[in-house]
């Protein structure tokens, strides 16, 4: 490389030098002359005001905060677990044809309950507080809906309800499917004290009428 071009080397050198520190200087009074963060912030909010127009603030209304309350948890699984363990308890082939009386209709009571219970039931001593109507239901649909029925009614303290089953007129042979087997489940649940067939306008051969133990045990 000759003296020449070594010179004009140099001179390009020299010449980016001096562009690159204007530009540098460009760039820090730019800087310098920008508007402070705070002024932006505030010009931005003069262009909203200015964009929205005039506005007034909402009257302020007093409302109460309602807290609703949550529901009770209720143990499903429980419930299933004892009402299958309930169904099972009760059995379609136990026999209690000893326990079936005859005297005016068919009843039933368990020992130490007074013949004059059955007699006070059938006229109407106690009220009736609660009906179960299982008509229509399957074996198993019935006995799971009286296990329920029975337990709630003596857990609530009732003491006499109607347990209707029908009279078979809509079954196969005109037979009271139902009849024999809500016989032989109310005589196995412990809440039955007595039960006896219902008057006629009760509900006659289609139906129960039946006493429940009290809560404290004792019949009255």
């Amino acid at each position: 490389m000759n003296a020449r071009s070594l010179a004009q080397l140099q001179s390009l050198r020299e010449q980016l030098r001096r562009s690159a520190d204007a530009a540098a200087e460009r760039v820090a009074k730019s800087a310098a002359q920008a508007t402070p963060p705070g002024e932006l912030a505030a010009d931005d909010g003069n262009l909203f005001a200015r964009s929205v127009g005039p506005v007034r603030a909402l009257r302020a209304r007093r409302k109460a905060e309602i807290v609703r309350e949550r529901p009770p948890a209720v143990p499903r699984q429980r419930e299933l677990d004892e009402q299958r363990a309930m169904r099972e308890a009760l059995s379609d082939e136990v026999d209690v044809e000893s326990l079936l009386l005859t005297d005016d209709g068919l009843s039933f009571r368990r020992p130490g309950i007074g013949a004059d219970v059955l007699a006070r039931l059938r006229r109407g001593t106690w009220a009736l507080q609660g009906e179960l109507d299982l008509h229509g239901l399957t074996r198993e649909a019935a006995r799971d809906e009286l296990v329920v029925f029975l337990r709630e009614s003596h857990r609530r303290g009732v003491r006499c309800v109607r347990i209707v089953h029908g009279k078979g007129h809509g079954s196969p042979g005109r037979q009271p499917v139902l009849k024999a087997k809500v016989q032989r489940w109310l005589a196995q649940r412990a809440e039955v004290i007595a039960f006896a067939q219902a008057s006629g306008p009760q509900g006659g051969a289609g139906a129960l009428l039946v006493l429940l133990a009290p809560r404290n045990g004792a019949a009255r």
